[in-house]
């Protein structure tokens, strides 16, 4: 996971940064949801975002959130190690470099990293996504806020919960204090079954935005 090689970058040499479980961009992924798909299409949608449409109108992650991945996310978010994330932030950075270079239409008015209970924030001593979303708020020159949104109330953890259950354990989680503008990037670290970026999503357009992109390090592959 940090290679330590001479030639290595922000911790990993190339070797190992091309080596980490990549989500393959638009041709293998939803369009929408950014879940790993088995064939590629630039067009496809997956099956639960055809049944069940997403309120925000796509998800970018370069990774899939498995080993080593998902061990350095463990690493950074968990044990407050930070320097697993940086090989993580700045592969997510160029990637969302390239893309609005190519779609400068999809760049959006603010960044908001998806809201951390404080008590939690205090066992944890920082908020990754408000982490994830300053730095790309530097490198990308965007401007970004933790100060619109709060969570209402603490939940039990959502891992092990299949969407549904996520759904009804977020309920009524997340209340937005100020105006968002009219295009919001919500930030995360991971995305896995969607229903925190669903919910996130509805509360920012019932308070006024248009339309919203979710950016986040990597995406459970299904």
């Amino acid at each position: 996971m940090a290679c330590l090689e001479p030639a290595a970058s922000f911790g990993l040499c190339t070797g190992c940064h091309d080596e980490l479980p990549w989500n393959r961009w638009q041709c293998r992924q939803c369009r929408q949801c950014g879940l790993p798909l088995a064939f590629p299409d630039e067009g496809l949608s997956c099956g639960e975002c055809l049944q069940n449409p997403p309120p925000f109108s796509r998800v970018i992650v370069p990774w899939h959130y498995r080993f080593p991945v998902d061990r350095m996310i463990h690493r950074y978010k968990d044990s407050g190690q930070r320097a697993f994330a940086k090989p993580l932030l700045k592969g997510l950075e160029r990637h969302l470099s390239e893309l609005l270079t190519q779609q400068p239409d999809q760049r959006p008015d603010l960044l908001v990293p998806t809201p951390m209970h404080p008590a939690r924030r205090r066992a944890r001593g920082f908020n990754q996504a408000s982490d994830i979303a300053e730095h790309l708020s530097r490198a990308l020159d965007l401007s970004w806020s933790a100060c619109i949104s709060t969570r209402t109330r603490q939940t039990r953890t959502q891992r092990g919960l299949d969407r549904h259950a996520r759904l009804n354990n977020l309920a009524g989680i997340f209340r937005i204090v100020k105006t968002p503008p009219p295009r919001v990037a919500i930030v995360d670290d991971v995305v896995t079954t969607g229903a925190t970026v669903r919910l996130f999503t509805k509360a920012l357009k019932q308070a006024g935005a248009q339309e919203v992109q979710v950016w986040a390090l990597a995406r459970t592959p299904g």
